[in-house]
């Protein structure tokens, strides 16, 4: 069933339940309040024929038999009686012969009680009432039918049940029409997000600024799409410059292969193809290397998480890059040592930071005029930054803007070894740890590469 018809629906089962509930509110009104006057005419009644009675000096009830048989309007099928002093029936009436009225002991004692008393003779209501003054002492009780309030209930209950139909119909149509109405929007969004595909991830959802939930959503999947263009676009260009990355230097040894092939050649000639092989290799190794990083970094799920020591990271790249690289030098300042070791301690994995701080320092040396990289680590409450600086040619800021996507050399490196994935990994591990990385002109000439990382405490703290 669409969510169409099953808001109708809805709608319409709330609608019927409310008229049932207003329609029974106003039944059992109609009935009280019919009950109520039908017994006060009664009662009427009583008090006429009493008050008759009691001016009557001998037993010549003929005026009071002309009287009851007037008819009354409302008052069908009516039998009286008149009991005396003990409660034997000095007069009685009804509209049908045989049809009179007998009071039971226990209604007269009622009567007697309270001056007067409603009860059911059979189908009919009835009422009796005392009078004792001093000169008489009676129970007078009438009972008859209602017919006209049960033909008033009967046109009632008729006007209630069509009404009831016909608002289960109008309810129901009314509820389609607004159903439609409210998922509109909804279809809407729906057609325009099948027309997006992986080809034409630009177009967007047109929103109405009413500023409702449905407006919330189609915002909702705007920015969906543009995280998935920019997903889409990165992943083109890393797919475009992986494939000619990894062409190059197959291409090189495909070619030198050729080349030795083509005729026979010395020893030395041979050593020297195998070598120039030997290097295009380890270069396509290491390229590789590099891609599998950054696939394994794209995953959220898949890296453990352990409370780290960022110093203690820090001293063991330090002391791995200028184990690789001697005429590198690093200087690790840590402008204040906390007392609270949590100070100092994130949630991480230590092998990829590991691999993000060894990336940006080696860098830092890498394009330092002097082979040197400044390394500052700074704690607060919430964070740890460490500043990786070094003196060089400032990276301008058009370069700062693509420096971390994959493969991008700025023309300053170019005579450089590398591939330019070493902050394009660095920066996804730092996002990956909740953490942040940006590049920024130093006071003097050179760079500073600012990381923050979320301390433990930032976690803990309610």
């Amino acid at each position: 069933m669409s969510i169409r018809y099953k808001i109708a629906l809805l709608f319409s089962s709330l609608v019927t339940l409310l008229f049932v509930l207003i329609s029974l509110v106003v039944y059992f009104y109609s009935v009280n309040e019919r009950s109520e006057l039908f017994k006060t005419r009664l009662k009427n009644r009583v008090y006429s024929t009493a008050r008759v009675y009691a001016s009557i000096s001998d037993s010549n009830y003929n005026l009071l038999r002309r009287i009851d048989a007037t008819p009354v309007a409302s008052l069908y099928d009516k039998s009286l009686v008149v009991t005396g002093f003990n409660d034997t029936p000095v007069y009685s009436y009804s509209d049908k012969p045989g049809d009179s009225l007998l009071l039971h002991k226990e209604v007269i004692e009622e009567a007697k009680i309270n001056g007067e008393y409603y009860f059911t003779y059979g189908d009919k209501e009835a009422v009796a009432i005392h009078q004792q003054d001093s000169l008489s002492n009676f129970v007078v009780a009438v009972a008859a039918h209602d017919n006209d309030g049960a033909e008033y209930f009967r046109q009632l209950r008729e006007i209630l049940y069509i009404s009831l139909a016909l608002s289960i119909f109008l309810s129901f149509v009314s509820g389609i029409v607004f159903a439609g109405t409210l998922i509109r929007p909804i279809s809407q969004i729906t057609s325009e997000v099948n027309l997006i595909s992986s080809r034409n991830l630009s177009s967007r959802i047109k929103m109405k600024r009413s500023g409702d939930e449905l407006t919330k959503l189609a915002g909702t999947f705007n920015d969906l799409l543009d995280r998935l263009h920019d997903s889409f676009s990165s992943q083109r260009l890393f797919i475009s410059n992986a494939s000619h990355e990894l062409s190059t230097p197959l291409t090189s040894v495909s070619n030198q292969l050729d080349v030795a092939l083509q005729k026979k050649r010395t020893v030395d000639e041979y050593e020297g193809i195998l070598q120039s092989i030997q290097e295009d290799i380890q270069h396509l190794q290491q390229l590789t290397h590099s891609l599998l990083d950054i696939a394994k970094t794209g995953s959220q799920g898949g890296i453990d998480l352990a409370e780290i020591r960022i110093d203690e990271v820090l001293f063991k790249v330090v002391a791995g890059i200028q184990k690789q690289n001697d005429e590198y030098r690093i200087q690790l300042n840590f402008n204040e040592i906390p007392d609270d070791d949590r100070s100092v301690t994130t949630f991480g994995n230590s092998n990829l930071l590991y691999v993000a701080f060894k990336n940006i320092i080696e860098n830092g040396c890498k394009y330092a005029s002097d082979k040197n990289a400044s390394v500052s680590v700074s704690f607060t409450d919430t964070y740890i930054s460490v500043t990786v600086f070094n003196k060089g040619n400032p990276i301008t800021e058009e370069d700062r803007l693509n420096i971390f996507q994959p493969f991008f050399r700025s023309g300053l490196t170019q005579d450089k070894p590398g591939f330019g994935l070493g902050l394009t990994l660095a920066k996804q591990i730092i996002s990956l740890h909740k953490g942040n990385i940006i590049a920024a002109p130093g006071k003097e000439d050179g760079t500073n590469f600012i990381i923050q990382l979320p301390g433990i405490l930032s976690f803990t703290r309610v």
